[in-house]
């Protein structure tokens, strides 16, 4: 047995969030119009209208950050890899606005009723251990100030293995992004061990994440200090059915 193979870990997050792979593979999936209707969305939805403090959580490279700074809301955005920070702040620069960028762990953010929004998006929540994702829920509801609204969206697990793929291959050019995806019952963990072939090179990027339905994702807000608000298919703010695929989910404090 390959050893140092063995021991690799199952969610590289430095391999995983490498900008310059992730945006070439994303890229043309975070379109300026898909980002727009996401704007719209949570403008209407969480009721954003008098300039707020938001919080964007796993903000990356500030496609929301960034958006919601131009149009006069206080923002703070935090994300674990630099790379993306970094971008996200030239191009707060040349749009002439100003976020308070933060490199950090979602897991330990202290904000006490700080915020009147916060957001955290494009299926980042589940990324640790069953604690840890509560533990995220409890730091947001702290950050929250009362009656403060929190976005998030994610798999419904219910529907996600009625129609599960074992394998997925995005192919761009010559490079290969191949899924190779794994479900575990008893940790309700979608297990994928990632492969990018670019440039003729391999990497791999293993990472997992944790899969809720609607009945658990209720149960935990409620046990962080939150209350279950809306629920929706998509962005279009579909109402959400027993054959929705996702979860766009509004909580309040």
């Amino acid at each position: 047995m390959n050893q140092e193979k063995y021991n690799k870990p199952e969610f590289d997050f430095a391999a995983v969030f490498e900008p310059n792979d992730y945006l070439y593979f994303y890229g043309d999936v975070l379109t300026e119009q898909r980002t727009q209707k996401e704007i719209e969305f949570l403008l209407k939805e969480l009721s954003i209208d008098n300039p707020m403090t938001i919080l964007d959580l796993a903000c990356g490279f500030g496609r929301h950050s960034n958006r919601l700074a131009e149009i006069g809301h206080t923002v703070t955005g935090i994300d674990i890899t630099m790379g993306f920070l970094e971008i996200a702040k030239k191009q707060a620069k040349k749009k002439g606005v100003i976020v308070d960028y933060i490199q950090g762990d979602m897991r330990k953010i202290s904000f006490m009723e700080k915020f009147d929004r916060v957001i955290l998006l494009f299926t980042a929540f589940g990324y640790f251990e069953d604690i840890e994702n509560f533990t995220v829920l409890k730091n947001i509801a702290m950050a929250l100030k009362p009656g403060g609204l929190f976005c998030f969206d994610t798999f419904n697990r219910d529907i996600l293995l009625k129609h599960f793929l074992p394998y997925i291959v995005l192919e761009k050019g010559n490079d290969l992004m191949i899924e190779r995806n794994t479900f575990d019952s008893i940790t309700g963990r979608l297990y994928d061990r990632r492969i990018v072939i670019k440039n003729g090179k391999r990497k791999d990027k293993p990472y997992f994440i944790r899969l809720y339905n609607p009945t658990e994702i209720r149960d935990l807000l409620n046990r962080a200090g939150l209350e279950l608000h809306k629920i929706y298919s998509n962005w279009n703010a579909e109402p959400f059915t027993n054959n929705s695929r996702r979860m766009i989910i509004i909580a309040k404090k």
